[in-house]
């Protein structure tokens, strides 16, 4: 006789390939009207491809101004945000003070309401520190977005570190720091690492703050390609700036593949 087959799952699949489509289709859409130059309704296919919006929006000074910018703001603040919040995790993660737990909740705050309206008060206290459409003015406004990611999940990552491998390190004679080099930091690194990239990629895609508190000033990838789309109407430009926002994610995302591996996040959560 043969084996039985479970059912098959139709509403399962079903239900992939609709969540498959409405993710994938619209990044073939822009992909392609990256490369187009014309295409007109009713046609489901470009009339013509070429590289024309390419070199258009390739020789504006705007747009290497605002990818330097870019670049810029997310590496101060990921550094930032490094430095002033793995000290954090750990403390969270390895000792017991008053008001931790409160503390640790708090971080949430940012992310239970409304973004813009926050935004809003702090854009309100920025103008009376003349921080509106400054490069530090944005800086600290991307900060807080980076709060979750690098409190988060370093302190999961620090609770899940072997502590009988410290222990046993201790007992041989072993220093604080030399412990935590050798012992606790190769364990929670690749999920501190994974931190570290979603917190460059995120502040690099960051738009609300950049355009609220960097207008006019300073002036964004994402600030400069909606720009693009709603003074200039001409959907290819936007298209392009899109493509190129792509490449940042996908080395971070390859650099997370080779340098994290893929139990990281398992042993980051596991504590």
């Amino acid at each position: 006789m043969a084996p039985n087959r479970p059912p098959i799952d139709w509403a399962g699949i079903i239900f992939t390939a609709l969540l498959s489509a409405a993710i994938v289709l619209p990044l073939i859409v822009v992909g392609t009207w990256a490369f187009t130059e014309v295409w007109r309704y009713p046609n489901v296919v470009p009339q013509q491809f070429g590289l024309r919006f390419w070199n258009q929006t390739l020789t504006r000074a705007d747009v290497w101004s605002a990818l330097t910018i870019s670049l810029q703001l997310s590496t101060v603040v990921t550094l930032l945000s490094a430095a002033i919040c793995l000290p954090a995790a750990y403390a969270f993660a390895r000792m017991d003070f008053p008001g931790r737990t409160v503390l640790f909740f708090s971080f949430l705050a940012g992310h239970a309401f409304p973004k813009f309206g926050l935004l809003i008060a702090i854009a309100a206290i920025f103008l009376q520190l003349n921080l509106i459409g400054t490069f530090w003015g944005v800086v600290l406004i991307q900060l807080v977005g980076t709060l979750l990611f690098m409190i988060w999940i370093p302190v999961a990552a620090f609770q899940s570190v072997d502590r009988r491998m410290e222990e046993a390190a201790r007992d041989v004679g072993a220093s604080p720091l030399r412990v935590f080099w050798s012992i606790t930091l190769p364990q929670a690194g690749p999920t501190i690492a994974a931190a570290v990239l979603l917190s460059f990629v995120g502040t690099f895609y960051e738009t609300e703050g950049a355009w609220l508190i960097g207008a006019p000033g300073i002036r964004t990838m994402p600030v400069l390609m909606i720009s693009f789309i709603n003074n200039q109407m001409v959907i290819q430009y936007g298209a392009v700036l899109s493509v190129m926002l792509w490449v940042p994610s996908f080395i971070a995302l390859m650099f997370a593949r080779r340098v994290i591996g893929g139990g990281a996040f398992a042993r980051g959560f596991g504590g």
